[in-house]
């Protein structure tokens, strides 16, 4: 790459890192003010707070990774612009697809790190960051297995296989023992729901108990257990695509569709994250028209503000889309790509205006 490619790059690298610190910085200030009502509950402490905000902080940075890059594009251009020296550039015969070149290279490097963000940094540290403060709040409890969901309250075992919703439970089993122990009985429901109240409706409740040297088997159509496990704490192994990497988001698609089930809102993230990953070559060329077009010789915060309301409209499309795209039948591609597929088109209008 030639010496003024180079410099766009550093350039548009290095003012989307500083507005990057800058967003983490407020993101990490709500985030930790929302956490205030739970600090004291249980063992969960100011310090365990702050910790579970820092390692939400990757996370965070996936998500604004693009707003910040598209207002890092704009506010360095929009210098570079102000100082003349894209017009020295121009003259000096550097084309406009030149330039979307050297974006695009910033582009690339900046997606790079959002893949590392989304498969490798986030989804552990988020988990992490889950159970810290889960078991803080509820430290009588006990958590165990790397497939699936085993938890114990008191003299009660719980596996839980699936999860389909925030309290809506599937495959579960439940081992009840006594003081010494002893297994008293083994029961199995093909799905369970929990209540505000802890209380878990078992459906399709099947049960062997051991005593008198014998078994007992009972089968029953429903059957409530009370416990003080709460949706909360088994929150933790709730399957949540948009906090899943691609690798476990096409697993978990496979499994879905071997066994007929609906993997629609599955498809739909793992194809938004595709996209939202594609979108970032696409959010730092579309600086370009803006600090070569009418706002070239604004202020830094015109060009703040453009970017934020694009980045506003960007995310508030993408969420829309994907909260509403099982409701009106939209096809997972559509729902992935639909956002990144305006804003390609925004870009690209603007680019074949700009002289």
């Amino acid at each position: 790459m030639p010496i003024l490619g180079n410099y766009v790059v550093r350039t548009v690298l290095g003012y989307t890192g500083l507005v990057v610190l800058v967003l983490l910085a407020l993101g990490a200030l709500f985030l930790f003010i929302s956490q205030q009502d739970d600090i004291g509950t249980g063992g969960y402490t100011a310090t365990q707070a702050m910790m579970f905000v820092a390692l939400n902080l990757p996370s965070y940075l996936f998500q604004l990774l693009p707003v910040g890059a598209l207002i890092g594009a704009l506010l360095g251009l929009g210098n570079l612009a102000r100082g003349s020296e894209l017009v020295v550039m121009r003259a000096s015969g550097v084309t406009t697809v030149r330039m979307c070149a050297w974006l695009g290279v910033a582009g690339i490097v900046l997606a790079l790190v959002m893949v590392a963000l989304g498969e490798v940094v986030a989804p552990p540290l988020e988990k992490y960051a889950r159970q810290l403060k889960v078991f803080s709040k509820y430290s009588e409890f006990s958590f165990a297995g790397k497939r699936g969901t085993w938890v114990r309250d008191g003299d009660t075992v719980i596996s839980i296989e699936q999860q389909s919703a925030d309290a809506s439970y599937g495959g579960v089993q439940v081992f009840r023992f006594d003081g010494e122990r002893r297994l008293q009985y083994v029961g199995r429901a093909e799905s369970a729901n929990v209540d505000d109240g802890n209380r878990w409706l078992l459906q399709g409740y099947a049960e062997t108990r051991f005593a008198n040297g014998g078994t007992e088997a009972t089968r029953s159509d429903t059957k409530e257990l009370r416990s003080t496990l709460s949706a909360d704490f088994l929150g933790l192994a709730v399957v949540e695509p948009e906090t899943m990497g691609l690798r476990d988001l096409h697993s978990y698609i496979g499994h879905l569709q071997r066994n007929d089930l609906d993997s629609a809102a599955f498809e739909s993230a793992f194809w938004a994250r595709i996209a939202r990953i594609a979108a970032m070559v696409l959010v730092v060329m579309l600086a370009l028209p803006f600090a070569l077009g009418p706002m070239r010789s604004s202020g830094q915060g015109a060009r703040t503000i453009i970017g934020i309301l694009i980045g506003a409209g960007f995310v508030l499309v993408s969420q829309t889309l994907e909260n509403s795209g099982q409701l009106f039948g939209l096809p997972p591609l559509v729902v992935g790509w639909g956002p990144t597929a305006i804003l390609a088109a925004l870009t690209f209008v603007l680019l074949a205006r700009t002289r």
